[in-house]
């Protein structure tokens, strides 16, 4: 309960959101505003609920003009388990909310209009987050899928090709049946810039995740998962190989033959450490 308490002080209201809320009044929508922001808010608070359970390191709980998004300082070495269970207490909060709907609609604490707006509402949000676009619920399952069977940098690669398809195939849906929809428009330009942003900061993600496996938490094991190279690759080429969820002792061969290897603490010493961003995986052997 404290925990719940806490997160209070993470609650971000987006300035430009108290404009929409003061022309939703003039206009006469504000309990449609109400609903969906009321919505919103309890989906955004599942997430928090559950990173807060696992001891997460929570940066804020936005609610936005157009939506909301619980803000997390974690960079990819949480048990991915973990990760699941955050991503998934939001979609199922809305299970609840419909629940509590129907029970009050049926002993006529609510109206039918009323109802039926709080379903759809419910209904909008729950599947648009599931789409799979980056940073939606749905991005982040797909994130997590390529990383059971891919490196970091690739499977954070793949997602952002996958949520980039899926951009526009959603637009060609908005252009095909909601053209003048402003609001879907708004909300496409922001999965729009957020996928632009995270591209453009996909080596600095790296880094943090790299950064975060050698200084921070190492998070679960699942199993111990060698990787082998040859003397000559660089340093970083072959941290680029290190998955999520994974252990990496470091095979080095030469000439077909092994001639040595590392633990992955040893080669993320070398390199953020020793500052070995330049050298072969070879050089390291003489050090360790």
């Amino acid at each position: 309960m404290n925990k719940m308490v806490g997160l209070i002080k993470y609650i971000y209201i987006h300035p430009l959101l108290w404009a929409v809320i003061a022309l939703a009044i003039v206009t006469a929508h504000f309990i449609e505003l109400s609903l969906f922001l009321l919505i919103i808010f309890v989906h955004e608070m599942g997430h928090a609920v559950a990173a807060s359970f696992f001891s997460w390191r929570i940066k804020r709980i936005a609610l936005l003009p157009f939506g909301g998004v619980a803000e997390m300082e974690e960079h990819g070495n949480r048990p991915l388990k973990e990760e699941l269970i955050v991503i998934l207490s939001g979609p199922l909060q809305h299970l609840w909310m419909i629940g509590v709907a129907f029970f009050l609609y049926k002993f006529s604490f609510l109206s039918e209009g009323m109802y039926e707006l709080f379903i759809q509402y419910n209904l909008m949000v729950l599947l648009f987050n599931l789409l799979p676009i980056w940073p939606l619920d749905g991005g982040k399952l797909i994130f997590l899928l390529l990383s059971l069977y891919h490196a970091f940098p690739e499977a954070h690669r793949r997602v952002l090709q996958v949520s980039a398809v899926s951009v526009i195939l959603f637009a060609c849906l908005i252009l095909t049946f909601s053209p003048i929809n402003l609001n879907i428009w708004v909300v496409l330009a922001f999965l729009l810039f957020s996928l632009y942003h995270e591209w453009k900061q996909s080596r600095y993600i790296f880094m943090r995740f790299l950064l975060e496996r050698y200084y921070g938490k190492s998070g679960e094991v699942r199993h111990i998962k060698p990787i082998v190279v040859q003397e000559d690759e660089m340093v970083l080429h072959v941290l680029e190989k290190f998955q999520r969820g994974c252990k990496h002792p470091i095979i080095i061969e030469k000439d077909g033959k092994e001639k040595g290897s590392m633990d992955e603490n040893e080669l993320l010493h070398a390199y953020f450490t020793e500052k070995m961003v330049t050298s072969r995986i070879g050089d390291l052997l003489h050090l360790y």
